[in-house]
């Protein structure tokens, strides 16, 4: 999301941490490299202005220059400023307003920046993560197939779409969602506009109708995060208009330079409150400040990766493997299941993207030819195995590695390196059972209350020393692991 300026700030900051002591000039000059970085990011030039007077008025002066480590005093201040330029005064700004069932929630945007899909995707969240009944409506009755298009899609996730009447007007379809919402016992109801042109009076006074209809307690405008600065004109331009509670900014995914999602905030004064990260219609995230300003800074974004392990890893599953891990017991079915989950959580780019020091692991894998290919490449290999090879992998001897290499359609050298992983992680495994690491791992996984900040603050601390958990992450200082590094490199 936001590759280049998290790689330019890493670089800047590299230095900085790199010297004893700091003086005012050093500071300067870093801050300056920072702001070039912003403006290059295609983050508005009274934004960046502003960002930089912050921090030089709290990095420069007798605390940060005499401090203990004073780099990365300059970088803590740098995350602070970015999180108050993300999230403004609010405590919670991402947290929808869903009170008083049918709560409506009003999409608007310009055309071709990804309403619909956006629609079926927070559809499909308030359903499955908030336990909602959510009913869907099309608005749009210009653009062929529009309406077809969300009732596809309500089928598609499983959510409820008015049915279509032919020949209705917005406002009049609004107000049937609000009656069907309120007899069929919806939580929530969701109207999806027309997309508009900000210069198209009759359709912007459309959805003024339509927002005197119904009331909306939220009205999300949905703009293309590849549009950059463009997208904070036009938020200004509907929020003057219709009055906006809210953003959601997509293709955040693509190579935008995420100068948007910087500016927009501060030009605004209104919130970003989900981000798209692709086609899937799980591919929305909530926008949370903290953790986006963690990414950008090279921090990584542990919180986020927990969630994205709880969600996919079974309680019970895990509890069962962490018996057998502190047995010593970690065979082939083992390593499978840990290959799967990896592909489950986005595969090794989306987990590496919120790893501390994430840009240069990235390179690290894309110079060693690492994606997940070679994740898929694996579980074929253990596939090609019979139960007893996968639970026994020692007997595993040259004519039997031949035939399942070739079942895999792939070279025994690659059977090899696997074999190889297979037993570093198992070694791994005995000596964390031993020492108790896995039970405090899992209680952080799934306990109660979930890891504290002080954990985290470990984990992120811990993470260039550790062995990784998940094959092909971790190893010393990030290299990576033996077991990983010849996998998939070009030949």
């Amino acid at each position: 999301m936001f590759e280049n300026l998290s790689e330019r700030l890493s670089g800047v900051f590299d230095k900085l941490t790199k010297q004893g002591a700091l003086s005012d000039e050093d500071v300067k000059t870093a801050l300056r490299e920072v702001r070039v970085a912003l403006l290059e990011a295609d983050v508005s030039l009274p934004v960046a202005r502003d960002f930089i007077k912050a921090i030089q008025d709290k990095a420069t002066g007798q605390a940060v220059t005499k401090s203990v480590t004073p780099g990365q005093q300059v970088v803590k201040i740098v995350h602070d400023e970015l999180v108050h330029v993300l999230a403004g005064d609010e405590e919670d700004p991402g947290a929808l307003k869903i009170d008083n069932p049918p709560t409506p929630i009003l999409m608007v945007g310009l055309q071709g920046s990804g309403k619909t899909t956006t629609t079926g995707k927070l559809a499909k969240r308030l359903t499955e993560k908030n336990g909602k009944r959510v009913l869907m409506a099309s608005l749009d009755i210009y653009r062929p197939a529009a309406m077809q298009q969300l009732a596809v899609l309500g089928t598609q996730i499983g959510v409820d779409t008015l049915p279509i009447v032919a020949g209705e007007t917005a406002v009049q379809i609004a107000k049937r969602a609000k009656q069907q919402a309120t007899l069929g016992g919806y939580d929530v109801y969701m109207l999806d506009t027309a997309g508009r042109l900000q210069i198209d009076q009759t359709l912007m006074q459309e959805v003024e109708d339509v927002r005197d209809a119904v009331n909306p307690r939220e009205t999300l405008l949905v703009v293309d995060g590849l549009t950059g600065q463009v997208a904070v004109e036009v938020a200004e331009e509907f929020d003057g208009k219709i009055g906006i509670s809210g953003v959601v900014l997509t293709r955040m995914d693509g190579d935008g330079r995420g100068g948007a999602a910087l500016s927009m905030r501060a030009v605004t004064g209104k919130p970003i409150k989900f981000v798209g990260l692709g086609e899937k219609m799980d591919a929305l995230e909530e926008f949370h400040p903290e953790r986006i300003a963690g990414r950008i800074l090279g921090m990584g974004d542990i919180v986020s990766l927990v969630e994205k392990a709880q969600e996919t890893i079974e309680a019970e599953k895990a509890e069962r493997m962490m018996k057998r891990f502190q047995k010593g017991q970690f065979n082939m079915n083992d390593l499978k299941m840990q290959l799967d989950q990896m592909l489950k959580m986005g595969g090794m780019e989306g987990i590496m993207g919120m790893m501390p020091g994430a840009g240069k692991m990235a390179k690290q894998a894309e110079k060693a030819g690492l994606d997940d290919s070679i994740l898929r490449r694996q579980i074929a290999l253990i596939n090609s195995m019979t139960k007893k090879e996968r639970a026994n992998p020692q007997i595993l001897q040259a004519s039997r590695k031949k035939r399942i290499a070739k079942g895999a359609g792939l070279e025994v050298s690659e059977l090899n390196k696997l074999m190889k992983q297979h037993r570093q992680m198992s070694d791994m495994m005995k000596k964390m059972g031993k020492g108790g690491m896995l039970k405090k791992a899992m209680a952080g996984m799934f306990g109660k209350g979930g890891p504290s900040e002080a954990e985290i603050a470990a984990a992120q601390k811990q993470m260039g020393q550790m062995p990784g958990g998940l094959p092909g992450l971790g190893g010393g200082g990030m290299q990576l692991p033996p077991g990983l590094s010849g996998f998939g490199k070009k030949k």
